[in-house]
């Protein structure tokens, strides 16, 4: 009766997840994407406008990463074969770590199944080392900003750092975690802080450079130094001038970045840029690189693609594409009546609605508009700040975008914005 009994819990818990209103597993079945500018998501029988992807700049359904792709594939085949160890490192690969270290201005790089397994890998390594023999000890603390992504939450945990080593500043406030770090100063060998460059539910660019004055300022106070972790997967190949991220917004540097092709760059995978050092220290420590298998040929051969694609004058034409379709949905928006849980120019517009009932609803009536948006609510954000996280596209039109408005402001009345 054991086993039954057990089932029994997770069945039991799948029920309160559901009565929560939290569940996750009923997602819309998605069979293909329409030929356009702007492809719409076909659904059943239907046709929907997609303003829920972090395909910011809409590349994962450009020509010319099909055609890498699709030659990768046919040169190393449709998988890695087995993990790079093992079986050897396709050039594919390599070509793609040397590309995102020019990319970044790095001394190389390092490819990962995920950007969520980059994050484990990173936060284990540097926080606990390798295993017990290894001369990276864990008299260290870790330093984190409140509203960072689970994967860092994660990978903070499976260092399984006492409770005293793990410490939270308060979100994008610089001057609280210089007050941890001076706190801890004579207690600690080292310090690594780590945070989100963009925080994916607002769209907010981390304060960077504040963040890395303080970390220079305090480097000298601990043994080992204080070590800056970024991981910009909403940041790189979408923000600032050229889409190199929160580091070229802030014009501040991390010591490990880590990054994503599975949203800007139209792809899939993660990766870490850094040092020589600690990528061959990455090498020899991260566990899901070593046991795990890298992206696929064809997907490698599709970011590779992207990250030159970036810089030709088609990509520079995407970048100033997007910068003008936010202003300009940020601007019909407030026009009718609207308001944002917060600022930014980034492709994420969080639109306050500040009722996890109203979110729900006007997210339902926007769908039987063929409109696909993604309500977040508590305890994804405060209580109150219930929000439909609209995602802009820099290959929407201005029609797509002017239908979006419309659809919200024929809703207004019934949800009683104030």
């Amino acid at each position: 009766m054991s086993r039954k009994n057990f089932f029994s819990v997770l069945s039991q818990e799948v029920d309160r997840i559901d009565k929560a209103k939290t569940s996750k597993r009923f997602e819309k079945i998605i069979a293909g994407f329409t030929k356009e500018k702007s492809p719409k998501a076909i659904i059943g029988k239907e046709k929907y406008q997609v303003f829920n992807s972090n395909d910011y700049l809409g590349l994962r359904h450009h020509l010319f990463l099909k055609k890498a792709e699709h030659q990768a594939t046919e040169i190393f085949g449709t998988g890695p074969g087995a993990v790079r160890f093992i079986s050897g490192s396709l050039k594919i690969h390599r070509d793609l770590e040397k590309a995102l270290a020019k990319f970044h201005k790095r001394d190389d790089a390092m490819v990962f199944s995920s950007s969520f397994a980059a994050n484990i890998a990173v936060m284990f390594c540097l926080l606990a080392g390798q295993n017990k023999d290894s001369l990276v000890d864990s008299n260290v603390i870790v330093i984190s900003d409140a509203l960072n992504h689970r994967s860092i939450i994660d990978g903070i945990r499976v260092a399984n750092l006492p409770k005293e080593q793990r410490a939270i500043f308060s979100h994008m406030d610089p001057a609280h975690l210089e007050t941890i770090l001076e706190t801890n100063k004579k207690i600690y060998k080292r310090a690594l802080v780590v945070t989100d460059g963009v925080f994916s539910m607002l769209g907010e660019y981390q304060k960077l450079k504040e963040i890395r004055t303080v970390i220079d300022k305090y480097d000298k106070e601990y043994e080992n130094g204080v070590l800056l972790v970024v991981d910009d997967a909403h940041g790189v190949g979408i923000a600032g001038k050229t889409g190199r991220g929160i580091e070229e917004v802030e014009d501040a540097k991390a010591d490990v970045l880590i990054g994503t092709f599975g949203k800007a760059f139209g792809a899939d995978g993660g990766y870490v840029v850094g040092s020589q050092t600690i990528i061959d220290y990455l090498r020899e420590s991260a566990a899901t690189y070593i046991y795990s298998n890298s992206i696929s040929p064809g997907t490698a051969g599709a970011a590779l693609k992207s990250i030159e694609f970036l810089d030709s004058p088609a990509g520079k034409k995407l970048l100033k594409n997007s910068k003008e379709n936010v202003a300009y949905f940020k601007k019909r928006m407030k026009t009718v009546g609207f308001q944002f849980a917060a600022e930014s120019d980034h492709p994420i517009q969080p639109v306050l609605i500040g009722d996890p009932a109203k979110t729900s609803d006007l997210v339902k009536k926007l769908f039987k508009k063929n409109i696909i948006v993604t309500n977040i609510s508590y305890p994804v954000v405060p209580k109150g700040r219930d929000e439909i996280r609209v995602q802009i596209s820099a290959v929407h039109t201005k029609s797509d975008i002017d239908q979006l408005v419309k659809a919200f402001e024929e809703e207004k009345d019934l949800i009683k914005m104030d």
